[in-house]
């Protein structure tokens, strides 16, 4: 049904003119904006001072906004998943062989008719994936919960991730970060968290974890099945905050559940408990935390924090391996770069796993699974450490590091002979609906982006240029646009005081420019400070607005769950108005 309805649509584009998400796709009578090319560049300190030696690799293994990481194996083959919230696709996933070298398979939720987050807040949409590859009938099954449409927590199921994935199955449950776990005698079990039972709750931040009987033939979960397995955390008499993030394993005849706890910042780490049967009691391992960093100074070297939702997976060798988010923030304390994915190798010959040093200041480096060999940055793998990505926009297929906002890229987007063309929507990228923006994730605290772009705007509304952003009311917007006869070049500074007030939009400059030729633009940071400058002749680059603060891109600052953006932009609803 689901590839019948992708060749309806497309007959529909082609016979017709479409609207997705209220906007009209590709209006050819509007004016796009051609961005000739782009270039991503990284140079963190830490990877300039600790080059890899043989036989070494890289953690995180995927930078940038991709939190929340689930993993599964069938056989050779392993697929990680991640959190989008409103990016688009949902659900990023990859693949890999030997844990080390990935390749980005896009997004599982990629139909927009079926999943689309066109009026979610950036941090909203769908988080916290789970995927389980079941044995028994061949299937793998990614579960999440989605904050769009009304859709709330749902499952999709492929025989091969390669190849797509079936429609989404809506749950009867509530809560968020299902996780879905198959037993040797092929029942099926959801765990979750939740809130506690009406009238129970005893602080802020006490959360339970449920279990479900889950109906394989009929991909529901079992009425009345429910029931609470974890209250509060590993100890409810210490008040532990958000209890979360579950995963279920089955290792020597027994049960493991593995929670993150603490909350999502600096207290968060990865607990574990054990049971002799899937639906309790569970027991604490005597050593939680299994992984967290807590208890450092906030001042050390090459500094990773917030460790935590985690998921366990065997790996090469039958070593075990456990890959988590945590962040790498900048000389401010500041998380530009957002929860990234990291992965150490875990011990289980105990009676409890545990991280291979988890519980010190983590390393940026570690050692390679016995017989794999480091191909990161080549022949198709995800990059990581320091890295250069360009982009001519040459390709047929458009790498899938480039996302779309509240709905698809392809959506405002064509490729042709000249490079990527950007055709506008009526909505600004202050608003909370699907924008003409093509996103690249920062994965860098030190890093420039830069594009080549050829643009005439013909009223003031129009807009094209560059935008560093966190969230619609968390912005930086470094574009072309135009007042009475003449071309200016702008940068505006969008800052919302709270959640509650209007966005605060404050030109910091602005000056007037010949477009004779094309224009470079360039968005660089060293940590915490950002600049902004262009180029008229290809060569000499002039900065506009100085130097200024990278703190509205930051989750402390901002808010919510994601890292900074960093996008090519067009609009026809422009507001700023040159100095």
């Amino acid at each position: 049904m689901k590839k019948i309805k992708i060749l309806l649509l497309c007959l529909g584009v082609t016979l017709a003119s479409s609207e997705v998400n209220g906007q009209t796709k590709k209006g050819k009578s509007k004016n796009p904006a051609l961005f000739i090319n782009a270039v991503y560049e990284g140079n963190d300190d830490v990877y300039n001072k600790i080059p890899l030696n043989e036989g070494e690799f890289y953690t995180p293994i995927l930078q940038g906004c991709y939190p929340d990481p689930a993993i599964t194996r069938k056989g050779d083959d392993y697929y990680m998943v991640c959190s989008s919230f409103a990016m688009f696709p949902g659900v990023p996933i990859f693949h890999s062989k030997d844990l080390v070298n990935w390749t980005d398979l896009g997004g599982v939720l990629d139909d927009v008719t079926e999943f689309n987050p066109d009026d979610s807040g950036i941090s909203e949409g769908v988080y916290a994936p789970g995927i389980t590859y079941n044995p028994h009938n061949d299937t793998f099954y990614m579960i999440v919960t989605a904050f769009s449409g009304g859709l709330g927590n749902i499952i999709v199921k492929t025989k091969d991730p390669m190849k797509g994935w079936g429609s989404p199955i809506k749950l009867d449950f509530g809560g968020i970060d299902p996780s879905i776990f198959f037993d040797d005698d092929g029942k099926g079990y959801i765990v979750h968290n939740d809130a506690p039972d009406k009238g129970k709750e005893l602080y802020n931040g006490h959360r339970v974890i449920k279990i479900w009987e889950y109906d394989l033939e009929n991909d529901r979960v079992i009425p009345g099945s429910d029931k609470i397995i974890v209250d509060g955390g590993v100890d409810i008499t210490q008040k532990p905050i958000w209890i979360e993030a579950p995963h279920l394993y089955k290792k020597d005849g027994s049960y493991y559940l593995m929670c993150a706890e603490g909350g999502t910042g600096d207290w968060h780490s990865e607990v574990i408990f054990k049971s002799d049967s899937p639906k309790g009691l569970y027991i604490p391992a005597p050593s939680n935390p299994i992984l967290t960093q807590r208890y450092f100074g906030k001042d050390r070297e090459n500094k990773v924090d917030w460790a935590g939702h985690a998921d366990l997976i065997k790996g090469p060798n039958d070593q075990y391996y456990g890959v988590f988010l945590a962040v790498r923030p900048n000389e401010e304390n500041r998380v530009n770069t957002g929860r990234e994915t990291f992965i150490l190798p875990v011990d289980w010959s105990g009676e409890f796993p545990v991280f291979e040093n988890g519980l010190i200041p983590l390393e940026p480096k570690l050692k390679m699974p016995e017989g794999v060999e480091n191909k990161t940055d080549r022949n198709g793998f995800v990059p990581n450490g320091n890295f250069t990505f360009t982009e001519n926009f040459a390709s047929d297929k458009l790498d899938y590091r480039w996302i779309g906002l509240r709905g698809p890229r392809e959506e405002f987007i064509e490729t042709t002979k000249k490079g990527l063309e950007i055709y506008p929507f009526e909505t600004n990228i202050k608003e909370v609906k699907p924008t003409s923006t093509l996103f690249y994730r920062q994965q860098h605290r030190t890093f420039s982006f830069s594009t080549t772009l050829d643009y005439k705007p013909k009223s003031e509304k129009d807009l094209a240029g560059v935008v560093a952003l966190q969230n619609e009311g968390s912005n930086y917007v470094f574009g072309i646009t135009k007042k009475n006869k003449d071309y200016y070049l702008v940068l505006e500074k969008n800052k919302w005081p709270n959640r509650h007030g209007d966005i605060i939009s404050d030109v910091i400059a602005s000056t007037k420019i010949d477009l004779k030729n094309p224009v470079k633009l360039r968005i660089s940071a060293d940590g915490d400070k950002y600049e902004f400058t262009y180029s008229l002749d290809g060569n000499e680059f002039k900065n506009l607005g100085g130097t200024v603060s990278g703190d509205i891109l930051s989750t402390d600052v901002a808010g919510g769950f994601t890292g900074c953006l960093l996008g090519l932009y067009a609009t026809n609803a422009n507001d700023i108005q040159p100095e």
